[in-house]
């Protein structure tokens, strides 16, 4: 695939064609602020020219602590234009996990949004190696005003001249199996990500798009800033995500695109009064990625919002890997086809040097010029994670149909062995969609007394109906496995979400123990005609 870079190669210069080809088109607009790409690129050049003034050089780690901020993009790209690398960092995440990524990552320098300057200041006395705070959008003691510092400074800076292989960016991992890890991501992955996302969703400069997740997370930034200033559209940036002002602001902003997690998605569908009162039709395009898609779910949304609706699945190691056609053969359950220049197995997960056949699932790996260098500091779990010849071990279970489509079944981690049958929560889920009752489900392993362990659901109703437990396991009988069926299922108002708006499995996996202290009881918890 070809990617028009800077002369630079410094993935900093992202934008630098619309700079050239229209300075004057609006760019970023949030709340009453709005600007121009002469404006972006103004900023983001007293940005880069502030932080070399301040020390900051070519391979230094400038921790990034924002909300969802206009001013996250030039301090983005502000950084990387130094030759420094950006560490964006997960604002939802306590001051103690935020202190291990500052210190793990060696940053120098931290850019924190004075809302949150008192995590910032945690982070300061855990990390030694941090000598300086820039607080944006206001002031906080004992830390610089990164406000007035770039309005004092002149938008006169060059661009670090880097290498291809050269790190941009150390994006840090959930974490949700231990420790954060930090994927180092290169210039050049940097720009095929971008470039990467304006092919294969066909954007075009007269696009737009919504910005509704956390820039700090792969969906937002791939999915929507990179491709959209690469390609010279413009993007609207709201400060976070809540369904009733998602749905107006595309009514306000009229945005041609919008990436998001099926929760998202599910919590606007179900503002029926919003959806009616407000004009949604602007949108062209919903990608829904992050977590699996329910199948009721992609349909609902195309019928509500009258607009191609694509799935999604990537890494933040490597990028988009798989996507649904926006224009071409869509396979409702399908998250698509492979994404040009991106190579997947699928293999057995007992033995690797086998792929499985068609329609049987496995683990899939990947190969693409997106991939990860590696994880910083942690050489043992870049051997482990990445081949010696670039294959990517993405620790997710797919299968594969006669045309290539893919079909996510789960993580290998979540993969649940019930008495020797291995159960795939996506499947049971699907199957629990189908009930009319059902708005959303999620299913999680719980601990049981004969088979070792065995699913559980975690169900939401749709408002105005009803439904027991027992109706919905004997549901699942006759629609499903036996072996699979969930043995418990619990109701809940909605599911808890991570700091990236993805449904918070650990917690409702930990809740379930909770629930059942002494694990699924086997014979005393059939139901009639119900095997345990």
């Amino acid at each position: 695939m070809n990617v028009t870079k800077h002369r630079s190669n410094n993935f900093g210069e992202l934008f630098w064609r619309p700079v050239i080809l229209s300075p004057e088109k609006v760019a970023i607009e949030q709340g009453d602020t709005v600007l121009t790409y002469a404006q972006l690129e103004a900023r983001t050049r007293r940005t880069a020219a502030m932080l070399s003034s301040a020390g900051i050089a070519r391979g230094d780690k400038v921790l990034i602590l924002m909300p969802n901020d206009f001013r996250f993009v030039e301090c983005l790209f502000g950084v990387l234009r130094t030759g420094a690398i950006a560490v964006p960092a997960n604002i939802k995440l306590g001051s103690d996990a935020l202190a291990y990524i500052a210190a793990h990552s060696d940053s120098i320098l931290q850019i924190a949004h004075v809302d949150l300057a008192d995590k910032a200041a945690a982070i300061s006395e855990q990390a030694p190696a941090i000598k300086q705070t820039l607080v944006v959008g206001g002031e906080a003691p004992g830390f610089s005003a990164y406000d007035d510092m770039i309005a004092a400074t002149p938008a006169d800076f060059d661009t670090v001249a880097v290498h291809d292989d050269d790190v941009a960016m150390i994006m840090y991992t959930s974490g949700s199996t231990g420790r954060p890890k930090g994927c180092l991501l290169s210039h050049a992955t940097k720009w095929w990500t971008a470039n990467s996302g304006v092919r294969s969703m066909m954007h075009a400069a007269s696009d737009s798009a919504l910005i509704v997740g956390p820039l700090y997370h792969a969906n937002a930034l791939w999915g929507s800033l990179l491709p959209m200033l690469y390609v010279g559209g413009s993007v609207a940036i709201l400060p976070g995500f809540a369904p009733v002002p998602v749905i107006e602001a595309i009514d306000r902003y009229r945005p041609t695109a919008m990436s998001g997690t099926p929760s998202m998605y599910s919590l606007m569908l179900a503002e029926r009064e919003a959806l009616a009162r407000c004009d949604v039709k602007s949108i062209e395009l919903l990608a829904c990625g992050s977590a699996p898609v329910p199948e009721e779910l992609m349909s609902n949304m195309k019928r509500v919002f009258d607009c191609e609706v694509v799935e999604t699945y990537g890494l933040t190691e490597a990028g988009a890997n798989v996507l649904t056609p926006r224009w071409g053969i869509k396979k409702l359950g399908s998250c698509g086809l492979p994404v040009l220049d991106v190579e997947l197995r699928i293999v057995d997960v007992e033995d690797n040097s086998r792929e499985v056949d068609i329609g049987e699932t496995g683990e899939l790996w990947s190969r693409s010029p997106a991939n990860t260098l590696g994880y910083y500091k942690q050489p043992e779990v870049t051997a482990a994670r990445i081949t010696a010849d670039g294959w990517l071990k993405t620790g997710d279970l797919v299968s594969a149909d006669e045309q290539g489509y893919i079909y996510f079944r789960g993580r290998v981690d979540d993969m649940i062995n019930t008495g020797g049958e291995n159960v795939y929560p996506k499947e049971v889920e699907t199957i629990l969609l189908q009930h009319p009752a059902v708005a959303d489900a999620i299913v999680v392993a719980a601990r049981h007394q004969v088979k070792g362990e065995a699913p559980v659901a975690w169900v939401v109703k749709h408002k105005g109906e009803d439904v027991d437990e027992e109706t919905l396991r004997r549901y699942f009988l006759e629609n499903g496995p036996a072996y699979a069926h969930p043995r418990r299922v619990f109701f809940i108002g909605e599911f808890p979400v991570s700091g990236t708006n993805k449904i918070d499995r650990k917690w409702l996996t930990e809740e379930a123990a909770r629930l059942i202290p002494d694990g699924i009881a086997g014979a005393a918890d059939r139901l009639p005609g119900i095997g345990a």
